[in-house]
């Protein structure tokens, strides 16, 4: 059968289990704005999500799902598909693990082929963490490297901060900090600007607005700090802006963010990780969002991580992770999906997870 909701379809991967990540599950499912804007396929472990629920004293109610079931009957708040590869006793709080590492990936790539099969509008996840996922994968590089093995997608996206209406894009991401002046280049910098542009119209910016920060102390003090900002930075925001690009700088990176704040820019496009992240995360730690963009379709989390310093005490803010679905569900609302094909897909994506797990 296919699904009766019209709502805009988000896969929703469970993250650590060490963590707090059940708790934010179980959070969303009960979270009247969420189950107003999405309806949601969620991968997991029904017994990993029974504990998040006894910790945020809550009740999810979503039918569930598994490989046996003969069809697919999902309500408007969802559907929660159990493969069934965890027993949280096996989990301690707050210890990264092989078994973790393996639970959270199990669930992505399942959303992800969801997705990438024309099912779900976006994905969206609950945190991961980085040190588990590399126990189970040892050549883990980062979420963006999973989702591009996972639906063979033939280049990198990007990932992109968002608080509100502001967004943070960057050239360069998780690189050493001692790279990152020979990764930044005419290219890098202009097609870091189209997918920007891309990206930002995909969410719903007519024309967004995109303010591009230096790579030196005050954009290069005319050349006596750097020459980037004179011979690659500014020829790439001159060349963006003659393919129609709104985007104006090189800026100072220590006050582009003020002029962004009060609504100057839509976007900071920043040269390395740490020069936007840090602004971010100051104006808004608790809301702000990861989405990774360049794929089919989008893919959030919230900007936070596993918190495993308070997991299994019920006091994990779910904001930034209600954001992350409430975004990949307003994107989500622009595919055109198969719906009539979740049943078949499901059971296609339990099978590959079984056999993974």
């Amino acid at each position: 059968m296919a699904a009766r909701s019209e709502r805009p379809l988000v896969a929703l991967a469970m993250g650590d289990p060490a963590g707090i990540s059940p708790e934010l599950t179980a959070r969303l499912l009960a979270d009247a704005e969420v189950r107003a804007a999405a309806s949601l396929v969620v991968f997991g472990d029904r017994r990993v999500l029974a504990e998040g629920e006894r910790v945020a004293g809550i009740d999810a109610d979503i039918p569930l799902w598994t490989a046996a079931s003969p069809a697919v009957d999902m309500a408007a708040s969802g559907l929660f598909v159990d493969i069934g590869h965890l027993d949280p006793a096996s989990i301690a709080l707050g210890v990264a693990s092989a078994n973790g590492g393996r639970f959270a990936l199990a669930n992505f790539r399942a959303a992800l082929r969801l997705a990438a099969a024309g099912c779900a509008g976006a994905v969206a996840f609950t945190p991961f963490n980085k040190h588990a996922m590399r126990q189970a994968l040892p050549g883990y590089e980062d979420e963006i490297a999973v989702v591009t093995e996972t639906i063979g997608a033939a280049a990198h996206g990007r990932e992109f901060n968002v608080l509100g209406r502001l967004w943070n894009a960057r050239v360069t991401s998780h690189v050493p900090l001692r790279r990152v002046a020979d990764l930044i280049t005419r290219g890098t910098v202009l097609n870091a600007l189209e997918l920007t542009d891309r990206c930002m119209r995909g969410a719903g910016f007519e024309r967004p607005r995109i303010a591009v920060a230096a790579l030196n102390p005050h954009s290069g003090d005319g050349g006596n700090f750097g020459r980037e900002e004179i011979e690659v930075i500014g020829p790439a925001v001159a060349e963006a802006k003659a393919r129609g690009i709104a985007c104006e700088g090189p800026f100072p990176s220590d006050t582009v963010f003020l002029r962004a704040r009060r609504g100057d820019f839509d976007a900071v496009q920043t040269m390395f990780h740490d020069q936007g992240q840090i602004a971010m995360k100051l104006m808004g730690f608790e809301e702000g969002i990861t989405l990774i963009g360049g794929y089919p379709f989008p893919v959030c989390t919230p900007a936070h991580g596993t918190a495993y310093d308070i997991a299994g005490k019920g006091i994990a803010n779910p904001g930034a992770s209600r954001q992350a679905v409430l975004v990949a569900a307003r994107m989500a609302a622009r595919r055109t999906l198969e719906r009539g094909q979740l049943h078949a897909s499901l059971a296609e994506i339990c099978k590959a997870a079984a056999a993974r797990t």
